[in-house]
């Protein structure tokens, strides 16, 4: 089955980046990698991490927004949960959220996932796409949303429709220019139909 084996941001400035992952709690789990392929806009791309009660989610938002990130939307109750969205200084967007709606003990720094959340064109065509390299629906909705089996990766990947996923996190979704993430994985080096690289996991570096 494949797998990810690891996810890299391409950031301007791989030293401030580090600072930022480390205070927000995910120095372990993102590398980094300096590169200024310009870019505009929403990048097409949103990670999100699952976490256990609203508590922790408030912090981790606060942690990023003490670090430097730019509230997208602001930690709040809905039907679903608790959660909220911030944008990092690299302009990584991070959605933290739980389906908990009350607290259960004291806050933690810990997530039970982090999903990547691909926005594409057209979900169904990004679908086939994957499956046809060997990755396994979990969940699927249509032509709206996709989740695959990534067997014990550090991170869950799962496609959304572009437009719905620009929403979800509050951001217009016009964007140009490089994703600036690349996706370490056994199963070789592509490029998917939204233009997401992907490469031999041997290849990624750390900071």
């Amino acid at each position: 089955m494949t797998s990810i084996e690891s996810l890299t941001l391409e950031v301007a400035d791989t030293a401030a980046a580090g600072r930022f992952y480390s205070a927000f709690g995910l120095g372990a789990q993102v590398r980094l990698r300096a590169s200024e392929a310009p870019t505009t806009g929403f990048r097409g791309f949103a990670l999100s991490l699952t976490v256990s009660q609203p508590a922790t989610v408030d912090g981790f938002i606060g942690a990023a927004l003490d670090a430097g990130a730019t509230p997208l939307k602001p930690a709040a109750k809905s039907f679903w949960g608790y959660g909220g969205v911030v944008q990092a200084p690299d302009g990584t967007i991070w959605k933290v959220a739980t389906s908990a709606k009350k607290d259960t003990g004291p806050a933690t720094q810990q997530f039970d996932e982090m999903v990547l959340l691909l926005g594409a064109a057209d979900v169904a065509a990004s679908k086939r796409f994957y499956t046809d390299r060997g990755l396994v629906v979990t969940k699927s909705f249509g032509r709206k949303y996709v989740e695959f089996a990534t067997a014990s990766s550090p991170v869950k990947l799962a496609l959304y429709g572009r437009r719905a996923l620009a929403k979800d996190v509050g951001v217009p979704m016009d964007g140009t220019g490089s994703h600036r993430l690349m996706l370490g994985s056994d199963a070789g080096s592509f490029t998917d139909p939204d233009g997401f690289a992907w490469e031999a996991a041997s290849l990624t570096t750390t900071p």
